[in-house]
């Protein structure tokens, strides 16, 4: 493909980027402090120049130990020991500090967005999409949140004894999200946290690091000090001396398992810590010899390369019958050679330049390992290469034997599997390290029916005849073996970074007389059965 780069005229004025953002401020104890250290400097693979050349975004602060250890220090001073004004706080005041976050955050949309275009490549339906689902999602987590206070201002009584039962926070959370969704799923993690009444330490992922930016005072100004502390830096120099203290409670990480087992390896004390993690999948999609074709088709494309497959949720593998093998194979690449490659914020740009400089080499890997073990690019672009992107290639056939097919590849590489008994699929799938979801496609019941009962115990999430993906946020949002850890949905998350506590009272005069006291003063932010509409 040969290389096309976009003159900085032809961008749109609103989308240029006419000043860096060096950012050097982080937020501590309530705090935006200067940083006047060692930066790191951000760029984006889309050019702004003639001549293809990364484009300079701004910088962020290269921190270490030294921040490290104060971020943590802020947040064990703002829980203190659970007597902190957050963790002890009403429900009614917490609820009003996120709603004011929430209003802050909407007036920064424009900027936000535009960041994530340059950061990460994602085009500008879905990074405005992006913004607004994480808006709703923290307006969502308010309302569950509410109905949970509802649901717990009660006591209930057993053999004589009363008990008043609700969530209470668990600590200290260090919280780390991922590049591809740095707004969504990081927030996915953090809003819920901070809601339940933990202090967190938020550090951003590598890419989509300064669309953080315009948010840091809304952080800063809706909280109590303390409560949310954001640092910059590298995992290694950063998260793991906060791990190796021991004092942090929850790790709550969308990424990469091996950057989850690296973080709990440095946790002295391992059964003390919870874990909320989203981390790979290999989900793959089975298309059977019924399937509707026209429907399958579409699926797999928006499945396998919505943001170029750079999701835990796309599908990483298809697993085609042989009886529809050759229809199914001519469309499906006809179909990807159509896709358009452009910027994000040109009309119909479904292709966009990928975040990650050495990404297109590392496809490109794939690739000739694949077709070194018999399999071949059988759509006319694919492995095509510019400067910033490697244009999808449709591998098949595809074996075991690939890197292809046993790596999670997370970028714009499609590996067909052909299967002529079910089992096959099954049988990959049961042997598989993952388990998040599958899209299944077919119409015959009689067939789906028993495979839908065996898959249930697979995976988390069945896709029936359509593409795997996370939302609504509504759902359960979790996997089997090193796909998850916890589940993540507005109602369940609520429960992850929690844990049931109550106070216990025998039915006596004395005794009742006390918590009809402690009702009526108010005096307990506890025992209060006191709620909001």
């Amino acid at each position: 493909m040969e290389t096309k780069t976009k003159t900085f005229q032809k961008i749109p004025d609103q989308f240029q980027v006419k000043q860096p953002i060096d950012h050097r401020t982080y937020l501590s104890n309530g705090v935006l402090k200067p940083w006047t250290g060692k930066t790191t400097p951000v760029y984006s693979t889309i050019s702004s120049t003639k001549e293809y050349q990364p484009t300079l975004l701004g910088s962020i602060p290269y921190m270490g130990e030294t921040e490290a250890n104060e971020v943590l220090e802020s947040a064990a001073k703002a829980y203190d020991k659970g007597k902190g004004i957050w963790p002890t706080m009403k429900v009614s005041q917490r609820v009003a500090c996120m709603e004011k976050f929430a209003k802050q955050m909407v007036t920064k949309r424009d900027e936000v967005v535009k960041l994530l275009m340059w950061e990460i490549g994602k085009n500008l339906a879905d990074s405005q999409k992006e913004f607004d689902r994480t808006v709703e999602y923290i307006y969502d987590t308010i309302e569950d949140y509410k109905q949970l206070d509802r649901d717990s201002a009660n006591f209930k009584k057993r053999d004589g004894i009363y008990a008043h039962i609700r969530r209470g926070p668990l600590g200290i959370v260090l919280c780390l999200g991922p590049y591809n969704y740095p707004l969504n799923e990081t927030f996915a993690l953090l809003i819920p946290a901070i809601m339940m009444g933990n202090t967190v330490i938020f550090k951003p992922a590598k890419h989509g690091v300064l669309l953080l930016t315009p948010l840091m005072e809304a952080f800063r100004s809706s909280f109590p000090k303390g409560v949310v502390n954001i640092v910059f830096g590298r995992g290694r120099e950063v998260a793991a001396p906060i791990m190796r203290s021991g004092r942090v409670d929850v790790l709550a990480l969308i990424g990469n398992s091996k950057s989850a087992v690296a973080l709990q390896d440095q946790h002295p004390h391992k059964n003390r810590l919870r874990l909320v993690l989203g981390l790979e999948a290999k989900n793959p999609g089975i298309i059977l010899p019924n399937a509707d074709l026209d429907l399958a088709i579409n699926e797999c494309i928006a499945g396998t390369l919505s943001f170029n497959g750079q999701r835990c949720t796309a599908l990483k593998v298809l697993y085609v019958h042989q009886d529809v093998l050759e229809e199914f194979n001519a469309r499906f690449a006809k179909r990807v050679d159509e896709l358009k490659f452009a910027n994000p914020w040109e009309e119909g740009a479904t292709l966009t330049p990928l975040p990650e400089p050495d990404k297109p080499a590392y496809i490109q890997g794939l690739i000739d390992d694949a077709t070194a073990k018999g399999a071949k690019v059988i759509n006319e672009k694919g492995g095509q290469t510019t400067d910033n992107y490697i244009f999808p290639a449709v591998l098949y056939p595809v074996t075991k034997e690939m890197r292809v097919f046993q790596e999670e590849q997370f970028g714009p590489v499609i590996p067909i599997v052909p299967f002529h008994d079910i089992d096959e699929p099954i049988n990959d799938m049961a042997d598989s390290n993952y388990g998040q979801q599958v899209s299944l496609f077919g119409t015959d019941i009689s067939t789906l029916a028993p495979l839908i009962d065996n898959l249930v115990n697979l995976v988390c999430r069945v896709n029936l005849n359509s593409s795997c993906q996370r939302g609504p946020d509504m759902y359960p949002f979790t996997g089997r073996k090193d796909s998850a850890v916890g589940t993540l949905s507005v109602h369940d998350a609520l429960r992850s970074f929690s844990i049931r506590t109550f106070v216990a009272s025998k039915d006596n005069e004395h005794n009742n007389r006390i918590l009809n006291d402690l009702l009526g003063s108010k005096a307990s932010n506890f025992v209060s059965t006191d709620y909001i509409l």
